[in-house]
C-alpha cells in the first residue's frame, strides 16, 4: 500500500469508529435508558429493600448500622429497633412510590428523589461510622464486605440526584407546555 492508501485507510477507520460510538450514544440518549433504569432499579430496590426493613431480620441486620451512626443513632433510642426499623423501611417505600407517581407527575418524583438521597446521603456516612467497615491486610486498608456493602449508597446517593435532576426538569417542560 502507498502512503496515500494508507491515510485513506486510516481516516475512513477513524471516521467509521467515532460515528459507531456516536449512534450508539445517540439510540442510549433518544431511548431515555439511563432514565428508565436508575428509575426502575431505584423502585425495585427502594419497595424490596424497604420492605425487608419490615421484618424481624431486617431491623436486627440495621441495629449496628444505626447504632454507630451519630446523624441517626438517636432513631432506635426513641422509637425502638422494630418499630425505628419499620419507619425506616415505610421512609424507602414512600420514596419509591413517589418516584413511580413521578412518571405520571414529576413534581412526586423530585420529592421521592429527595427523600432518598436525603437516606442514602445518611447511610453513606456510614462506610466511616461503622465499625467492621475497613480491614486492614498488611498495612492497607481495604473496605471489607459491610464496606462495599455501604459503599454502594454513595452511588445510589449519585442516582437520586440524578433523578431529581431529570424530574425536575421535566416538572419544568411540563409547566411550560401547560402555559
Amino acid at each position: 500500500m502507498r502512503n496515500s492508501e494508507i491515510s485513506a485507510a486510516n481516516q475512513t477507520s477513524y471516521k467509521t469508529g467515532p460515528n459507531v460510538i456516536i449512534k450508539f450514544s445517540s439510540w442510549v440518549t433518544n431511548r431515555n435508558l439511563p432514565f428508565i433504569v436508575i428509575s426502575a432499579g431505584m423502585v425495585i430496590m427502594l419497595l424490596w429493600a424497604g420492605s425487608y426493613k419490615m421484618t424481624a431480620p431486617g431491623a436486627e441486620g440495621i441495629v449496628p448500622l444505626v447504632n454507630n451512626s451519630p446523624l441517626i443513632s438517636w432513631h432506635f433510642k426513641l422509637f425502638g429497633v422494630y418499630h425505628g426499623s419499620d419507619l425506616i423501611g415505610l421512609t424507602e417505600v414512600i420514596a419509591a412510590i413517589f418516584i413511580i407517581i413521578g412518571m405520571f407527575k414529576p413534581q412526586a418524583g423530585v420529592i421521592g428523589g429527595a427523600i432518598a438521597a436525603v437516606m442514602f446521603f445518611i447511610t453513606s456516612t456510614m462506610l466511616i461510622t461503622t465499625p467492621g467497615a475497613l480491614t486492614n491486610v498488611n498495612g492497607i486498608n481495604y473496605m471489607s464486605f459491610l464496606g462495599l456493602f455501604l459503599f454502594k449508597d454513595v452511588l445510589n446517593l449519585g442516582s437520586s440526584l440524578y433523578l431529581i435532576s431529570k424530574f425536575g426538569h421535566k416538572a419544568i417542560v411540563a409547566a411550560h407546555n401547560a402555559k
